[in-house]
């Protein structure tokens, strides 16, 4: 959400199958068919638990009506397909369809890793007109050692790859690291000499109640704190976009890289680190709060000091641990502190130095990359949605809770910069989520929607991308539900799709098919083969 899905910029905290690596074999998953009238099929939800996704078992779920399904599995993942009355998307707007790449493609040393390989994968992404990729560029690669001392030789080289087949390019400042969350398979420190200051002052890092330190990625405390080697965090961030514009200033020129990607926290995400694998938390536990290192605490005081109030330069004391329910807490509970005055002074604190974050790395992108499209992701954060505290969202720092709508003052600021908004979650679905986890009163579809029509107010663009793999139809056609609404009257729908991600089992031959049916409709084309 979450993920906490290898994009390591993604995402969801969701369990999610390992990536398969290019050159990798790979077995062709088994088929087993039922006939309309054989079991009935319970659609996919996910089993945290066991971090497999659960995607058929026998049911008196379904109606009786006759449904064509068929289930493919494989160690990786196993698929149901119910097949029934489906919408035409043929003449709706064309929505470009992008595929993320491996996150082990470029190693620490910067070299591209099997270039063949993914030349031949990328020439099968091209035959089936997916518009073009997305793909990471490492903090923690290119400026390694020294800093402003940049390294961008292997993503030259896959650069010219990913042209020379035709294809666009969605790039992304990933200034987080990669590794630690459910389902990472490759670990990329941020720079060297980063973790070396953090050696020495560890508050440059986000920091929990009981002092354990997050070196995914810095705290938003440091933005303005020259700690870094004479320069501030932001500061840091601005001469690598600029370098990386510089450097690739001809694919810019001839419009190869289509949009830049600004990663804005944990997973490239904007949000706190509040839900981290490696501190212990599990779905679907509330989190807690970030903002224990010296400099958000000092943020902290002086804004209680401001507000008259000095007593109230404290995070809470009641709001329990990284795997609390709501309910069990003071501070999330009906009717508890979260809604008194000290924990409205709190929530929005927390959440406006989230927003001046982005405000403040933004204005540095946008001189960065001059006139080239640029957006942010955020996470959904779907877990507790449907209680009163939305506890998982608040301690991420979107103050989202009932009666108040936290993602329209985020949209707001994205206004402010022309920054499109990237959602993730758009192939869940909520009903999935009850049978897997009722207790945790999730409504993916709600969020989404709450989302998108924050973001359309706002009159940005809005783009999205799945929560965790998805090779069916039934997933296919939530995300389009998403992509393209009916009978929207402005006749709103998203501005790009990017799917999460290539590996041996997207190119298998039945998945592969439905893959290319779901990118005509996506392109608004006629689609006969249903």
């Amino acid at each position: 959400m979450a993920t906490m899905f290898p994009k390591c910029a993604t995402t969801m905290a969701l369990a999610s199958p390992n990536i398969v690596s290019l050159g990798q074999p790979f077995s062709s998953p088994s088929v087993a068919r039922f006939g309309p009238s054989s079991h009935r099929l319970k659609p996919n939800f996910v089993d945290f638990s066991s971090r497999t996704r659960i995607s058929a078992a026998p049911s008196e779920f379904a109606d009786s009506s006759g449904f064509s399904d068929s289930v493919r599995t494989s160690d990786e993942h196993q698929v149901v397909e119910i097949t029934t009355e489906e919408r035409d998307f043929s003449g709706t707007p064309h929505v470009p369809v992008y595929v993320m790449l491996p996150l082990g493609i470029i190693d620490m040393e910067c070299e591209l890793i099997n270039p063949d390989d993914l030349s031949n994968q990328l020439k099968i992404l091209k035959s089936i007109n997916v518009d073009g990729v997305m793909v990471d560029t490492w903090w923690g690669i290119v400026e390694a050692n020294t800093p402003q001392q940049y390294n961008w030789k292997g993503y030259k080289k896959l650069f010219e790859i990913v042209r020379g087949l035709g294809l666009k390019l969605q790039v992304v400042m990933s200034f987080h690291e990669c590794g630690g969350n459910v389902g990472d398979d490759v670990h990329i420190p941020l720079p060297k000499w980063v973790t070396k200051i953090g050696q020495e002052n560890p508050d440059i890092y986000f920091t929990d109640r009981d002092g354990r330190r997050n070196p995914e990625s810095l705290t938003w405390g440091i933005d303005k704190e020259r700690v870094l080697k004479g320069r501030t965090a932001v500061e840091v961030y601005f001469e690598y976009m600029r370098s990386f514009r510089v450097e690739f200033d001809d694919f810019f020129q001839d419009e190869t890289i289509t949009e830049i990607e600004i990663g804005l926290g944990a997973c490239g995400e904007l949000r706190y680190p509040s839900y981290p694998a490696k501190h212990g938390w599990e779905y679907p536990g509330i989190g807690e709060f970030q903002c224990y290192d010296k400099y958000l605490t000092k943020c902290l005081e002086k804004a209680a000091e401001k507000r008259g109030h000095s007593f109230w330069g404290r995070p809470p004391d009641h709001a329990g641990f990284y795997n609390s329910q709501p309910q069990d807490t003071k501070f999330f509970s009906d009717g508890g502190e979260y809604d008194s005055g000290y924990g409205r002074f709190f929530l929005n604190w927390y959440s406006q130095t989230l927003i001046e974050h982005g405000d403040s790395v933004l204005s540095m992108a946008n001189l960065a990359f001059e006139s080239t499209p640029i957006s942010v992701k955020l996470s959904g954060i779907h877990w507790w949605y449907k209680t009163a505290s939305h506890a998982a969202e608040l301690t991420a720092g979107f103050y989202n809770r009932a009666n108040r709508d936290g993602y329209g003052p985020i949209a707001s600021m994205l206004k402010k910069h022309n920054t499109a908004l990237n959602f993730t979650c758009v192939e869940l679905r909520t009903l999935d989520q009850h049978q897997g986890f009722p207790e945790a009163m999730a409504d993916p579809e709600g969020l989404v929607w709450q989302v998108l029509n924050a973001a359309w107010d706002a009159d940005i663009l809005v783009a999205s991308e799945n929560a965790l793999p998805c090779y069916d139809r039934q997933g296919y056609n939530k995300i389009l539900e998403h992509a393209k609404p009916r009978d929207d009257p402005d006749g709103r729908h998203l501005s790009a799709f990017t799917y999460l991600r290539l590996n041996q089992a997207l190119l298998d031959e039945h998945n592969l098919r439905e893959f290319h049916l779901f990118i005509k409709r996506m392109h608004g084309e006629t689609v006969e083969d249903l």
